[in-house]
C-alpha cells in the first residue's frame, strides 16, 4: 500500500485484466497489479486459464479480485497446436468478458500479441486499453524455434504492430523493452511506463538453511524458473559437467526448480553428462519448498544465453535470487546487469567453461557471497522494489482515463451467453 499516493484514485472505476500464458495468481506479476490497482479503488477483474494443479476453479474471488478462469489446452505439435491454443482462448476470454460486462480499462498481457482482438471489441464500448507488454513476441519467436525471418516472424511483428496501435498506453517491464515500443511500436514517450516486475517480499524471506538439502556436498548450486528451449538451462548443465570434469570439483550439489516445455529434454541431457547423482530436478514445487532450497544455496545460476530476446528481457529469478540474498552468476546480458549490478558475476555470453570458473570463484570466496547477497537484497528492497513499480502502474491508469467517463454500473450479461459473431 502506499497510503495516500494510491487511496481512492480508482474510486468508481473497473479494470478487467486479460492473461493468457499463465493463471493468476499463479503469475506474480499479473497478482501485484491487480492488489495495487484494487488498493487504489478499482473494482479489478482477471480472465485467465485454469492452471492443471492450482488455480483449478472457473471463478474465485481472492482478496477482493474476482478471477474468471477458462479450460485450456496448452500447444503441441507445432503450429496448427498453436492455432488451437489461441483460437479456444480468444473464444473463452470474449465469452467471459461480455459476462463481466462493461469496464472502463482493459489491460491485456502478452505473450501472444492476440489479445488486441477482445481489447479492441472492449474499447468500441468505451474502455481504454493498456496493453502491459511482458515479452517482446518477435524476439521470442527468433529465440524459441531458430526459424529465422520467415512468414511466421512476419505475422508475429504484424500482430505486435496491432497492439501498439490500439493501445493507448504501454507498459513496459523495463528501459529496453521501452525503447521497443517507442522506436519500433511508434509510441510516444509520455504513453509508455516502465514498471518492473519485482519479487513480492512477503514470499521471499529467508529461513535458516537446511545443510540436508545439500545432500552430504559442502556447497548447494540453485536453478530456479521456466525451462524452456530459451532459457540456457542446457547451458548449465553442460557447464556443470564443465566443472566436475575440467575443474575437479565435486563438492557441490545442484537443484533446479521449475517446470516447462523443455524439462524432461533437461533430465534426459543431465544423465546423458552423467550428473543424476550430483543434480536433482523438482518440478514446481510449494513457495515454503522453494525458500528453503534458496535460504541453503551457495550460488544461484541464470544461465540464459544471450539471443535477441534475453539481452533485453529482464529475468524474474534474477530479482528473486537478489531478494533471498544470493550470489549470482550469469552470462553477460545488457538488462541482466541492470537489474543484477554487482550482485551478480558475468561470465562471457553463452562460455560454458567461463561459467563453471566463475562459480568456482565463488564456491571458494564464502566473503565475497556474503558481500554480492547483501547488495542484491539492498538493490531489491530499494530502486527495483514493487514500490517503484506501483507509482508507474497507477500513472499509467491515470493517463489512460483522462478525461474519460466511468463505465456504466451493471452487468447487462447473462453468464453463458455466446458472443456476437
Amino acid at each position: 500500500m502506499l497510503g495516500n499516493a494510491i487511496s481512492g484514485e480508482g474510486s468508481g472505476r473497473r479494470a478487467l485484466i486479460l492473461v493468457e500464458n499463465l493463471s493468476v495468481p499463479f503469475d506474480r506479476r499479473v497478482w501485484q497489479e491487480c492488489t495495487t490497482l484494487r488498493d487504489a479503488g478499482w473494482e479489478v477483474h482477471v480472465i485467465c486459464p485454469r492452471g492443471s494443479k492450482r488455480d483449478t476453479e472457473p471463478e474465485a474471488v481472492l482478496d477482493g479480485v474476482r478471477i474468471h478462469r477458462y479450460p485450456l489446452r496448452a500447444a503441441t505439435g507445432g503450429p496448427a497446436g498453436y492455432l488451437r491454443e489461441y483460437g479456444s482462448a480468444l473464444w473463452h476470454t470474449a465469452r467471459l468478458a461480455r459476462k463481466v460486462g462493461p469496464v472502463d480499462v482493459v489491460h491485456a498481457c502478452n505473450p501472444p500479441d492476440l489479445l488486441f482482438l477482445p481489447a479492441l471489441w472492449l474499447k468500441r464500448r468505451g474502455a481504454r486499453f493498456v496493453f502491459d507488454q511482458h515479452d517482446l513476441v518477435p524476439e521470442l519467436y527468433l529465440s524459441r524455434f531458430g526459424r529465422g525471418e520467415d512468414l511466421l516472424y512476419r505475422a508475429v511483428c504484424a500482430l505486435e504492430r496491432f497492439t501498439y496501435r490500439a493501445a493507448d498506453v504501454v507498459l513496459a517491464t523495463n528501459e529496453s523493452y521501452r525503447d521497443v515500443a517507442i522506436r519500433r511500436g511508434g509510441r510516444r514517450p509520455e504513453d509508455v511506463f516502465v514498471v518492473r516486475s519485482a519479487p513480492a517480499t512477503d514470499r521471499f524471506q529467508p529461513v535458516p538453511p537446511e545443510p540436508e538439502l545439500k545432500r552430504g556436498k559442502p556447497h548447494l548450486l540453485c536453478y530456479l524458473g521456466v525451462m524452456g528451449p530459451q532459457d540456457g538451462v542446457d547451458y548449465a548443465l553442460r557447464a556443470l559437467a564443465k566443472l566436475r570434469d575440467e575443474l575437479g570439483r565435486s563438492d557441490w550439489h545442484a537443484v533446479f526448480v521449475g517446470s516447462g516445455d523443455a524439462f524432461d529434454a533437461m533430465v534426459e541431457l543431465s544423465r546423458r553428462l552423467g550428473l543424476s547423482e550430483q543434480v536433482q530436478f523438482t518440478g514446481r514445487v510449494p513457495d515454503a519448498d522453494l525458500v528453503r532450497y534458496l535460504s541453503t544455496a551457495d550460488v544461484c545460476l541464470s544461465p540464459d544465453p544471450r539471443n535477441p530476446l534475453n539481452d533485453v528481457s529482464t529475468m524474474n529469478k534474477v530479482l528473486e535470487y537478489m531478494a533471498m540474498g544470493r550470489p549470482i552468476v550469469s552470462f553477460d546480458l545488457r538488462e541482466a546487469r541492470v537489474s543484477a549490478g554487482d550482485a551478480a558475476v558475468y561470465a562471457p555470453a553463452n562460455d560454458e567453461a567461463e561459467f563453471a570458473g566463475l562459480i568456482e570463484q565463488l564456491l571458494d570466496d564464502p566473503g565475497r557471497r556474503a558481500r554480492m547477497g547483501k547488495i542484491g537484497q539492498e538493490r531489491v528492497s530499494g530502486p527495483l522494489s514493487w514500490r517503484n513499480s506501483q507509482t508507474s502502474l497507477l500513472a499509467a491508469y491515470a493517463a489512460a482515463c483522462r478525461d474519460h467517463a466511468p463505465a456504466p454500473a451493471g452487468n447487462p450479461r447473462r453468464e453463458g451467453k455466446r458472443p456476437r459473431r
